[in-house]
């Protein structure tokens, strides 16, 4: 199979399926260094990019990642109470009545191992009204960042 970047869906199952013919050809394993081993790797990182590119994984809901550590761990709310700051904290949290404080995030991430990308979400309501934003944009450095990154809720 001849290599090239995947544009379409159609390449990538054909690339998917090179893969599997590659990886379940003999008993024995491809040879980093073979020709197989190097089609191989090219291929996988062709996919990758490819699923990269067309299949975005957003971060999960933070209670909901709260919920499955806590569930994958075997954990009551009595259990994870101390890293809220009481019974009555992760009740309110769990059920949406409390955001979570930078605190809570940390403890979690450091007694739970509950990846911070999944406890820290984008706020759409969180903005700056229009005054302190306009100041902020005229920092030159600051606009040209923001406009480097393409972060156009921030600009607008």
């Amino acid at each position: 199979m001849k290599s090239k970047v995947i544009k379409t869906g159609k390449e990538y199952d054909e690339a998917c399926e090179r893969i599997y013919e590659l990886m379940h050809s003999s008993n024995s394993p491809v040879e980093p260094d073979s020709k197989e081993g190097e089609e191989l790797e090219l291929l996988s990182l062709l996919v990758e990019q490819y699923e990269r590119d067309n299949y975005k994984i957003e971060a999960p809901d933070p209670v909901e990642a709260i919920k499955f550590r806590m569930e994958q761990m075997d954990l009551k709310q009595v259990d994870v109470a101390p890293l809220f700051g009481g019974k009555t904290r992760v009740s309110e949290v769990l059920n949406r009545k409390r955001p979570l404080t930078l605190k809570m995030i940390t403890l979690l991430n450091s007694y739970l191992g509950i990846p911070f990308e999944s406890l820290i979400v984008e706020d759409r309501k969180m903005t700056l009204d229009k005054n302190k934003k306009d100041t902020l944009l005229k920092n030159p450095t600051i606009r040209e960042y923001l406009q480097k990154t393409k972060n156009k809720r921030a600009i607008i």
